[in-house]
């Protein structure tokens, strides 16, 4: 009965009614949106990707952090704080829910004392998913998560593109001697041949390092590096026109959104916060900027809610996986 309250609530405002099919966020005037279960954008929680077109999953892990720990919360804050967010997207016209079977898979239940279990119960479970053609959108948990996933989706797509947004390039050969970490997927990513090295942007690099090597790593790979410091005060759609055409239509396209990317001015609730980041705006233009490549899965980490006290954080991170959500391929635009 619910849902179809929700269902009637949101078609009242429609010209073009919802397929009574799909599922829906349960809208501000059906229940308070304060109130209700605390799932992403306040969507049913499923406990399989079959029948789905995309599914919102949580990776609630911090074990592979090097600072701030605190991203193990991070699924839980987001979902909270995704109440706000409703069907539509009045920017671009995106309406995500009018074409695609969307839910909430819950978290992974990842082992809490042991980091490499865990990869393997990640990898585990996105393979399952991916194996419904369900395209997985990820609310970290660390960066680590990236990896496991990265196996899953090259299982089923091969090689991907990558859109990675990031204040670093996480590609260290380890960490206190450790191969995987949170400042290693992309150096594993690239020895285990899980990315397509001429189609793979790292995009809001800054920062001190190292070595030079940090960022020259990369580089050497194929790799596309735009640093922060060459994009300030600028719009980031003419960037994304050349992505849109170095990737073409066709290839898989990975999206992995480090919400340290953007300055800490706009995303303080971080584990490895850098000054001197992209804006909030730029951010929208490089996700919105993915529309027309095939998109097969995004994640969205680092979110420490420990240090995120107003909430903006989690709140900006929300914005984001939806905005991932309306670029997926099948998003019809009005």
């Amino acid at each position: 009965m619910a849902a179809r309250a929700q269902t009637l609530s949101r078609n009242q405002f429609m010209s073009t009614p919802t397929p009574s099919h799909l599922n829906q966020p349960l809208g501000g005037n059906a229940m308070p949106r304060f109130a209700g279960l605390a799932s992403m954008m306040r969507l049913p929680v499923t406990p399989s990707a079959h029948g789905l077109d995309a599914a919102f999953i949580g990776v609630p892990l911090d074990i592979g952090t090097s600072n701030r720990s605190g991203t193990r919360f991070g699924p839980r804050q987001i979902r909270a704080e995704s109440c706000l967010l409703r069907p539509y997207n009045m920017a671009t016209g995106a309406a995500p829910f009018d074409a695609l079977q969307v839910a909430d898979l819950g978290d992974v239940p990842i082992n809490t004392y042991s980091l490499p279990k865990s990869v393997d119960i990640i990898t585990a479970f996105y393979d399952e998913v991916l194996g419904h053609g369900c395209v997985p959108l990820t609310l970290g948990g660390d960066h680590t998560i990236a990896l496991p996933i990265l196996r899953a989706v090259a299982k089923r797509h091969g090689p991907v593109a990558l859109i990675h947004v990031d204040a670093h390039a996480d590609i260290n050969d380890d960490m206190f001697g450790e191969k995987i970490a949170h400042g290693t997927p992309f150096r594993r990513a690239v020895e285990e041949g899980l990315l397509a090295g001429d189609k793979v942007w790292q995009i809001g690099l800054r920062g001190t390092g190292y070595a030079a090597d940090d960022f020259d790593w990369p580089r050497q790979q194929g790799f596309t590096v735009v640093p922060a410091h060459e994009v300030w005060y600028q719009s980031l759609a003419p960037l994304m026109a050349q992505v849109r055409e170095r990737i073409g239509p066709e290839h898989p396209v990975y999206i992995s959104f480090d919400i340290d990317g953007l300055d800490p001015s706009y995303a303080a609730g971080t584990g490895t916060p850098e000054i001197g980041g992209l804006s909030v705006p730029q951010g929208l233009e490089i996700v919105r900027g993915c529309r027309g490549l095939n998109v097969v899965g995004c994640d969205l980490v680092e979110v420490s809610p420990p240090y995120d006290t107003s909430g903006n954080t989690a709140l900006l991170a929300a914005n984001l996986l939806y905005e991932m959500l309306c670029v997926l391929p099948g998003v019809p635009y009005r």
